[in-house]
């Protein structure tokens, strides 16, 4: 009974995170800054925070491997946000937030790999079916964008990659979720530290301050739509996998393809194609959890491996 209700308290988790994900778009395009320095400062102002939060004690118990690992991860978690926000910029919001949806279908692939298991024939299912309900929702793209398209694409391959390496972490040395993510926002802060002098150098005239409402925009990011969920995220990552961590997230499309044409007017009237794709990531998201309980036989009791 206890391990249902840590599996739904993860869920809600999760879902609650989507839901403030979805938002992560629009503000992407409120924010007049760059992908590079908005990533910057969104890492920044998270690390400075935590810096007040994480008890030093918890920050010394760690290894040299488990500080190394978070880091590198963070790493990843960095150039995933370039990315996302460089897709917004090349492209749009809702083809950025709508390439995430192939998160899955790599989880599918990566997990494995990394987790050292068998790929899972109903979970690459899944991940495939998510791809034409990713299309549906973006509907007709304009070949313009297909840049940031293809930058969009990458930063899903990397989610899937810095999730699964997460949960390696969680299931093996079971970090305190605030050092993970003091940690490995520190790593995206140190990636885009390390690349923003050479843009800078690139293009001298590249905006680096916030100004006006670019401040409250950023807090709400970084606070709100990042350090918040980032953390629950982890806490929910004990209770299930990587890969139903990824196929719930694919449900920030429905988010922030609604919200963009809410605040952005990108597509002045909802296609029914977007109510179908809609369908399809819900029909994947909340069919995981019956395919496994179907497919997979129970453990033995006492096992250790809980992760849904």
């Amino acid at each position: 009974m206890q391990l249902m209700n840590d599996k739904l308290r993860a869920y809600l988790y999760l879902h609650f995170c989507v839901f403030i994900w979805g938002f992560t778009a629009i503000l992407g395009k409120l924010i007049s800054l760059q992908a590079l320095p908005l990533v910057w400062w969104r890492v920044l102002i998270c690390v400075v925070v935590l810096w007040f939060v994480v008890p030093r004690a918890q920050l010394r118990s760690l290894s040299r491997s488990q500080f190394g690992w978070m880091l590198f991860t963070g790493a990843l978690v960095g150039i995933h946000w370039l990315c996302f926000y460089g897709a917004i910029k090349l492209s749009n919001a809702s083809v950025a937030v709508a390439t995430m949806a192939t998160t899955s279908f790599f989880a599918a692939l990566v997990e494995p790999l990394i987790l050292k298991k068998a790929v899972k024939w109903y979970e690459l299912a899944l991940g495939i079916l998510i791809l034409p309900g990713m299309v549906l929702i973006v509907g007709n793209l304009n070949w313009d964008m297909r840049l940031g398209f293809a930058v969009g694409i990458l930063g899903a391959l990397l989610a899937s990659v810095f999730t699964a390496i997460n949960k390696k972490m969680i299931d093996r040395d079971k970090p305190p979720p605030l050092v993970m993510s003091i940690l490995q926002l520190g790593g995206g802060l140190l990636i885009t530290s390390l690349v923003l002098p050479f843009a800078l150098y690139a293009s001298p005239e590249l905006p680096v301050m916030p100004e006006g409402y670019d401040w409250l925009w950023m807090m709400v990011l970084a606070l709100v739509c990042t350090l918040l969920p980032f953390y629950l995220t982890l806490l929910a990552m004990r209770h299930i996998s990587a890969f139903a961590t990824n196929l719930t997230i694919n449900l920030e499309p429905v988010y922030g393809v609604a919200l963009a044409a809410l605040v952005f007017q990108e597509h002045k009237d909802l296609h029914p194609e977007f109510y179908l794709g809609v369908v399809i990531i819900l029909l994947a998201v909340f069919g995981h959890p019956f395919l496994k309980k179907w497919f997979e036989k129970p453990k033995p009791e006492g096992s250790a491996d809980h992760a849904a």
